[in-house]
């Protein structure tokens, strides 16, 4: 039941197996020759043996079984190898085609997972879960779909000489791929599961200490972080233990049931089919080739058994699906008609039984203008940027951009809006590659300038490598300062008319911040800037700020003008200016 339930609304699974049907076919039709070169090779090596026994009288009559020796010989490994090629490549469509699409879908609104899904999950997702659905057609379908063909024709060839021993040899071919299977699901079903969630728990576990070493460290508590997931481990590896000594007896079990399998066919044969020498060949050449059979029958418990990780992968892929845009029709903005940004009565909460976050609030950016964002943390500020490229749609209100519905630019936002945040990610290649991100059709020598407008020419001249020095993971080789210079330069060959800032100098000490402040406002003077920000270093460089609470805007202004006559602005800028000179 689980089994057809699992597959009833299934999108990531039968897809694939209808769109390569014919592929998969022709895997199971050549792992059934492969069953049959075996069986054949053993039946026609006996045969030969007990027919030259008994002494022919022509060499002739055991030569076409010797011709069939080495040609099922010959044919065994052959077709096992095509087998092999044919189901690999299979596979490989198959996760190939599963992975872009994962790919995509956690692409097609990256804020959406990163909300609701946590780093270790998706990490589970990208490593474990594909991984499972390729391990359940190469352990699983293929091996019983196999099996199960083998079985059915070994009891109707056994049916052709006796029916009733047929249909018997059917039976116990039923306990050996179906019943034992279906016992060791049961069996090991809960601790298949138990391990599914220890892994999950221990990406989790394994993304937090990896983000969070630095804080160990300081803390003095290395020998804490060491013994983190320790127990975890530990739980995990004594349940692999348990499934590996269940593995070993019930293989013995399964081994154990093909031998009664075999002595009853021996009895049976004995009994009924050995009347004449002939006869007695054939027996005893049958009996030799159904011994392969093993190597056949075996597999099928080992793949039931995985089937939960299988389902539970299925299920949590299942859960995936892309976040429809429903977005209208789409309008290309020309980035050099841009000339203003209108956020009217916007209010926005993020559920139902939250409290409001943002509530009626209105402003008119015009081109070129730099306003500043400031107001208490988890006021909404990061939101509102969010809202403005679009990421979020307000409940109430409307943004626009040209008097287009910034909804009406999203297939082009790239070519209007750049965002510079607290924390930008470099990639572990060149500086180069890096800032060439911002547009890959710019040439060296652009790429170059805008490394040099940044500040960065004589650091990046004065290294061994130059401009292709590697930045190392997330930017370690370069300061927190530099990391945001570079990501600057991209936004530069990005050139988009607005420049988003998001709490970009968080961390940095008051001179670098300052320094960088400079820099920022310097490069980026002909562009518009929306800048959230904590504090009040740097503000003269905004033409506007604007304060909010979460009763709404609380002042507005430019920020001499609020100096003068607004005595809170005065009093916050004052015990900024003391804070950092402190």
């Amino acid at each position: 039941m689980n089994f057809f339930k699992t597959f009833k609304h299934d999108t990531w699974v039968k897809p694939y197996i209808k769109q390569y049907k014919g592929l998969l076919i022709s895997v199971l039709i050549l792992g059934f020759f492969t069953v049959l070169c075996a069986t054949g090779l053993m039946f026609t090596a006996g045969y030969t043996i007990d027919k030259a026994a008994t002494h022919p009288y022509n060499i002739l009559l055991i030569y076409v079984p010797i011709i069939l020796t080495r040609g099922f010989g010959i044919g065994r490994p052959v077709i096992k190898y095509i087998e092999r090629l044919r189901s690999h490549n299979w596979v490989l469509k198959i996760t190939s085609d599963l992975r872009t699409r994962l790919y995509k879908t956690l692409e097609s609104d990256a804020s959406f997972f990163n909300e609701h899904h946590k780093a270790g999950d998706i990490m589970g997702l990208l490593s474990e879960d594909i991984n499972h659905l390729q391990d359940l057609y190469l352990r699983t379908v293929f091996p019983t779909v196999i099996a199960y063909i083998v079985a059915l024709v070994a009891s109707i060839a056994m049916g052709f000489f006796n029916p009733s021993f047929g249909f018997f040899v059917l039976l116990l071919c039923v306990v050996e791929i179906v019943i034992v299977p279906l016992v060791s699901v049961a069996i090991e079903s809960a601790r298949r599961e138990r391990q599914k969630a220890l892994k999950s728990d221990l990406y989790t576990k394994l993304t937090d200490n990896i983000l969070g070493v630095d804080d160990w460290v300081i803390s003095g508590r290395e020998d804490d972080f060491k013994k983190l997931s320790a127990s975890t481990i530990a739980e995990l590896d004594a349940s692999k233990d348990k499934s590996k000594a269940f593995r070993r007896n019930r293989d013995f079990v399964l081994q154990f049931i093909f031998a009664v399998i075999m002595i009853v066919m021996l009895i049976f044969t004995n009994i009924h089919m050995t009347q004449n020498q002939e006869m007695a060949n054939f027996t005893a050449a049958v009996f030799l080739a159904a011994l392969q059979l093993s190597d056949t029958f075996v597999p099928v418990s080992q793949g039931f058994e995985e089937w939960p990780q299988y389902r539970d992968s299925i299920n949590r892929l299942n859960t995936v699906q892309p976040v429809e845009p429903n977005l209208p029709e789409q309008v290309e903005l020309d980035p050099k008609d841009f000339n203003g940004l209108d956020l009217e009565n916007v209010s926005f909460e993020y559920s139902s039984d939250s409290p409001i976050l943002i509530k009626n609030f209105t402003q008119k950016i015009t081109k070129g203008e730099k306003l500043a964002l400031l107001g208490p943390s988890g006021i909404g500020k990061t939101t509102i940027l969010q809202l403005i490229l679009g990421d979020l749609i307000p409940q109430k209100g409307t943004i626009t951009v040209n008097d287009l519905n910034v909804q009406q630019i999203q297939d082009h936002r790239e070519q209007i809006f750049s965002v510079l945040n607290q924390n930008p990610f470099l990639f572990n290649t060149s500086v180069m590659n890096n800032v060439r991100l911002g547009n890959e059709d710019k040439s060296d020598s652009e790429v170059k300038e805008a490394l040099a407008r940044v500040g960065l020419k004589d650091l990046l001249d004065s290294l061994p490598d130059k401009y292709n020095t590697s930045v190392g993971e997330n930017g370690s080789r370069f300061s927190g300062g530099e990391q945001e210079r570079i990501a600057l330069a991209r936004i530069l060959l990005q050139d988009a008319p607005v420049v988003l800032l998001d709490e970009p100098t968080v961390g940095l000490d008051p001179i670098t911040e300052n320094a960088l402040l400079e820099t920022f406002f310097d490069v980026l003077k002909d562009k518009t800037i929306i800048w959230v920000t904590h504090h009040l270093q740097g503000v003269n460089h905004v033409d506007q700020v604007v304060f909010v609470t979460d009763e709404g805007i609380e002042m507005q202004g430019a920020p001499d003008d609020l100096y003068r006559t607004n005595s809170h602005f005065k009093e916050l800028y004052e015990m900024d200016a003391g804070l950092e000179a402190d």
